[in-house]
Order: C-alpha cells, then structure tokens, then sequence
C-alpha cells in the first residue's frame, strides 16, 4: 500500500482581511504544502474582500461556499444597509456570480477516513453550530442532506463559520473539527488555520493528523487599511482584529456610532 503522507491547509473565514490571509499562505508555503482548501466566506467584515478573492481562485485548490458569499452579492435581496453596500462595492465584475456558484461541500477520502468539508452545516450555510452543540447536532454534522448530496456518510467532517476552533470525536470513531478563521479569529485573534496529514485516496487505515496553526501578523497594518479606504464598522473590526471579540457580542452603546444590524440567517449572527 502507498503509503507516502500529504499534507492539505484548510483555511477559512477570511473576511477580506488580506493581511492576515498573505500572512496564513506564506506559513503554509514555508512548511512546503501546495494543496490549500478555502471553506468559505471570502468577504464582508475586512476591507480587501475582492483582493481576498483573488487570491483564493489563485492558490486553493478548492474552495467551497460561505453564508456571507451567499447573502452579500445576491441579487434577489435588497440591500439597504450602509455597510452592506460598501463590501458589496469591494466586488469586481463577475465575483459574486463567482462566489454563489462555489460547491456547497467536498468530499475526499484520506487514510481510511471519509472527509467532508463545507462552511457551517450540512443542511445549509446559514445554520450556525457552535462547539458547545448538542448530540443531535453533532451527529446531523455527518448525515447526507439535499445540500451535501448522497454518497457514503463521513467519519470526519470540518467546518468553520463560528470563527472559534475545536477538536471533537465520539465513541463511533466520528471526528467533528473547526477551522477557526483566519481573518477575524475570535477569543485568540491570532489567525488559525489546520493542516491534515494522512494517505490520500488510500481506503485503509493510515496514520492521520490534524494540526491548528497560529500565525502571527502586523494587525495595525490590516487596520491602517481599513481607515485609508474609509471602511465602515472600523472600531468593531478593531476589537475583533486587536481583542476577539466579536461585535455582535456588544451591548447597544458600546461603541459609540456602531448599531448592530440584522443579516438574514436563520442563526442570527453572520460569521
């Protein structure tokens, strides 16, 4: 049997935070990986969500659909808020026709193991599960769906959206991650993404891994940036890139001028 590991870099939810993403990709370069898979949302949050794109459809190998990719370039939905408008602005032509038609979730099989990925569910982008979830939504992370598609069901599925990484597996041998993010890391801010060592393609068991990486990057370039292009919501981008704290945590008043805004998803907050 073949047994020559590979390693694959899964990032996500780099919200147009291009800093930290060059920051990410030259880690990853460093460490010799070449196959890098993007699990979603690409814009909003950051000022750089068009540059962030392309350099996704440059350097990932795959790169699959996030809630924010979804609901900010639709056009069936007006969009009446300030802030939507301008990342909705960043786009160049063609890059939300692009992102809406990103592949919901990849499936691959990697040292025995059956891997899903997608962003947030396996129902749809907009449903959020969190790491304290419950045991029925621990096991509907590895059941097929209408978006996921028929097939085998995973053993290992990772996802992101939340923005808060973990490592969570059941007595079935069932192994449940998240990513964490790379532009607006909540908690530690430092960007997170994994690397996932193993066989690939190969059906019997093989030693596997996953690694959560940390990369360290200049936070007040990112933010000088975001002030230079007049980016709305710079103070709550500032907590979240300086503190980790995420904005729709704040009470009404906490910064002054910023208003929470309501994003159409069943889970309330957008990640």
């Amino acid at each position: 049997m073949n047994r020559t590991l590979e390693r694959i870099a899964l990032i996500s939810d780099v919200h147009g935070n291009l800093t930290a993403l060059d920051a990410v990709l030259d880690d990853i370069d460093a460490r010799g990986i070449s196959r890098i898979f993007n699990l979603g949302d690409f814009v909003g949050k950051g000022p750089r969500g068009r540059e962030v794109v392309d350099m996704c459809r440059e350097r990932c190998e795959v790169n699959i659909l996030g809630n924010w990719d979804d609901f900010l370039p639709d056009p069936d939905r007006e969009v009446d808020d300030e802030s939507m408008q301008w990342w909705l602005g960043q786009l160049s032509a063609g890059q939300g026709d692009w992102l809406r038609g990103l592949p919901f979730s990849h499936d691959f099989v990697m040292s025995g193991r059956r891997v899903r990925l997608f962003h947030a569910s396996a129902t749809t982008v907009h449903r959020r599960v969190r790491f304290d979830h419950d045991e029925d939504e621990f096991l509907g992370m590895f059941a097929n769906t209408e978006a996921t598609g028929d097939g085998p069901a995973p053993t290992v599925v990772g996802y992101a959206d939340t923005h808060d990484a973990f490592y969570e597996v059941d007595l079935a041998r069932r192994t449940l991650f998240n990513t964490g993010s790379v532009g607006n890391s909540m908690g530690d801010p430092t960007p997170l993404y994994v690397v996932m060592e193993g066989v690939p393609d190969a059906f019997d068991e093989a030693p596997f891994s996953l690694q959560f990486v940390r990369v360290p990057y200049d936070v007040e370039a990112e933010l000088l940036v975001a002030k230079e292009m007049e980016m709305p919501e710079q103070e709550a981008y500032a907590l979240e890139l300086r503190d980790g704290i995420y904005r729709g945590n704040l009470k009404p008043g906490a910064i002054p001028g910023y208003h929470r805004r309501k994003v159409p998803r069943p889970a309330d907050q957008p990640g």
